[in-house]
């Protein structure tokens, strides 16, 4: 089912079993990136017969990494639409604006196709507890997942998580633990658990499979615009495992010869202002993001004082022309009225906050107005009253 070949330090480049539970590569403290068998890929697959599959993420599945059926855990996720905006377009001036919304995905955000390969790889490979800090929606996709697997799950999330993320993990019998602080503070409390009890760390980038569903979005919208990716992609950046997701996913179709275009899309990162640390070493010329002190804002998702794979963050909007952007928590909270007043969708303010990002860019005339733009809305609002 699977043409995963290997595992590969993002750093070093060496080798690691697939088929054995792996983390990171700890001489480089890095990243593993799945890497799959493309000669047989280019033989075997035609990029066409995805789109006549039953819809969903698993549809993919030549490019993710579990090798048997009957080890996918799934609740439907996958095939989010992207939608193209009217109201919003006309108001900003562009001719080709488009919003992807992953809001309708089980759990209600883009987590659950991370977590639904993440625990479907695990349960593969015999694991049995998995441990995960997060800012509330990973959280809550993990424990929905984990249930569904028959796999007991251990959720460590700050104080300021939204109630509901707390109420939907308790519902899916995960165990449940408050922290004072920030995310970074739950990831040392998580951490702990690992150490001394040998659960198995489900942390953003700190397991390689996450990232293999979140790249699945940008196969997604490589399909969407008949395999000819669009100008600029504007991502909302906590963790950062969509954006490098979709990043390595457009290097996988350019390797297979399924893109209609030699153009990537440039990447965008959009940070809130009270927590910006790829904005800060973007800007400063920097390979690696300082942990951002005190950080704050309403988008809980956003509030990461700094990514694991902050190295692959950077090197895609540098190596896409890319560039990264911070909002106010008022531009994210009035883009987030915009977007249900104008398209009728009301946004997770991680999702809003690409719009707010938009509208920066397009004062500052770094997009024109021919050009097509796809905005990813993470998740629903809904997770926030």
């Amino acid at each position: 089912m699977s043409y995963l070949s290997h595992l590969e330090c993002s750093i070093c480049g060496d080798s690691f079993d697939a088929d054995k539970v792996q983390t990171i590569c700890n001489n480089c403290d890095a990243p593993l990136l799945s890497r799959y068998d493309f000669d047989k890929v280019r033989v075997e697959i035609d990029r066409d017969e995805f789109r006549s599959r039953i819809p969903g993420l698993w549809r993919w599945r030549e490019m993710l990494p579990v090798r048997s059926p009957q080890n996918i855990v799934t609740l439907g996720e996958g095939d989010a639409p992207v939608l193209k905006t009217n109201n919003l377009a006309a108001t900003l001036k562009l001719k080709n604006l488009y919003i992807k919304d992953e809001s309708i995905n089980p759990t209600g955000t883009f987590k659950a196709l991370g977590l639904s390969v993440a625990v479907s790889r695990a349960k593969e490979l015999g694991i049995q507890t998995v441990v995960i800090p997060t800012a509330g929606n990973a959280g809550g996709a993990l424990s929905a997942y984990a249930a569904r697997a028959g796999v007991q799950a251990y959720v460590y999330m700050p104080e300021s998580t939204p109630r509901a993320n707390m109420i939907e993990s308790v519902a899916y019998n995960a165990t449940v633990e408050v922290v004072d602080g920030l995310i970074n503070d739950a990831a040392v409390l998580a951490q702990k658990r690992v150490e001394e009890e040998g659960f198995f760390d489900m942390s953003t980038f700190r397991e390689p499979y996450r990232l293999e569903g979140k790249k699945i979005m940008g196969y997604e919208v490589a399909e969407a615009f008949g395999w000819s990716l669009p100008d600029v992609i504007i991502y909302p950046t906590g963790g950062g495992t969509g954006l490098v997701g979709m990043w390595k996913a457009f290097a996988e179709m350019e390797a297979l010869g399924w893109l209609e275009n030699d153009r990537k899309p440039r990447m965008v990162s959009v940070q809130a202002e009270g927590c910006a640390p790829v904005v800060r070493a973007f800007e400063a010329g920097e390979e690696h993001c300082q942990v951002w002190e005190n950080a704050h804002t309403l988008a809980y998702g956003l509030c990461v004082p700094k990514s694991f794979a902050d190295k692959l963050i950077l090197h895609a909007l540098r190596e896409s022309e890319g560039t990264a952007v911070s909002v106010s928590d008022d531009d994210i909270f009035n883009a987030q009225s915009e977007l249900a007043v104008n398209e009728g969708i009301f946004a997770a303010p991680e999702g809003a906050a690409t719009l707010a990002g938009l509208k920066k860019l397009v004062k500052r005339d770094w997009i024109s107005p021919e050009e097509k733009i796809v905005l990813f809305n993470t998740g629903t609002g809904l997770k926030y009253i």
